[in-house]
């Protein structure tokens, strides 16, 4: 008579009901996000691995752009696609019939020349190219404006002073061009050391339009967040059911 017990009795099922439950949604959202995870890691890889090859650039002949043993991505594009200030992977019989890195400076109907003010001309503008060594002139000597054919480019390293490019192919029938149809893939980023994205010719765009950069930042961000996204799903669930435990014991030995 008037001793009733100050400890109180939890009501029956709450913490069977509410850590199962808890933990089902939350390995729910842990195979949710696993699996978008999965999605974005293995798709960004697969469609990479059909857009872009990988190249090994033997030379300096593209200092300091790429150096000697720089490991590069090149987008797969049709040679019609190809625009002046490109760098393109090609192969050309009269040029050793090995995959060769050059920049395009010159496309069908364009006349190129150099050098006046140690600069490249190309229909008659000179050409601003940053991404030649500093201080350097735009070739170690000059030659006479050369008109490229329809269907073919005319392409230079950007060490030009050791470059075996269009000029040291003047004299042949091609007059140092090379068929669109001969490229491969457009560079788009050196991927070893971590230079990035090539920076885009803008000294070209005077001419005409250049060409867009290839989607491989958006594989990479792709990549990275299916990375995020496995690695923090497979931590959720039991991160999630420790944490509806704990809540379940506080409600229970909290009841006075």
């Amino acid at each position: 008579m008037g001793g009733e017990s100050t400890t109180g009795t939890a009501p029956r099922g709450r913490g069977a009901t509410t850590g199962p439950a808890a933990g089902r949604t939350a390995r729910r959202l842990s195979g949710l996000a696993v699996a978008l995870g999965m999605v974005l890691f293995l798709g960004g890889f697969a469609w990479g691995a059909v857009l872009y090859r990988p190249y090994t650039v033997p030379t300096d002949s593209m200092t300091p752009t790429i150096g000697a043993g720089d490991r590069i991505l090149a987008q797969r594009v049709d040679g019609a696609d190809v625009r002046r200030g490109d760098v393109v992977v090609f192969k050309d019989a009269a040029w050793a019939d090995a995959p060769m890195v050059k920049r395009v400076v010159a496309v069908g109907g364009d006349t190129v020349s150099c050098c006046e003010d140690g600069k490249l001309e190309v229909n008659g503008k000179e050409i601003d190219e940053p991404y030649l060594p500093a201080g350097k002139a735009a070739e170690a000597s000059g030659f006479a404006g050369v008109t490229v054919p329809e269907g073919r480019l005319f392409l230079l390293g950007d060490e030009r002073r050791t470059s075996l490019d269009s000029t040291a192919h003047l004299t042949d029938a091609a007059g140092g061009t090379v068929a669109r149809s001969a490229v491969d893939a457009r560079v788009d980023a050196v991927v070893w050391p971590l230079d990035g994205m090539l920076p885009r010719p803008s000294g070209f765009a005077e001419l005409g339009a250049l060409s867009s950069p290839g989607p491989l930042r958006l594989l990479v961000r792709a990549v990275v967040a299916g990375v995020v996204l496995i690695l923090g799903g497979a931590a959720y669930a039991p991160l999630a059911e420790r944490a509806a435990r704990t809540r379940a014991r506080k409600g229970v030995t909290g009841v006075r």
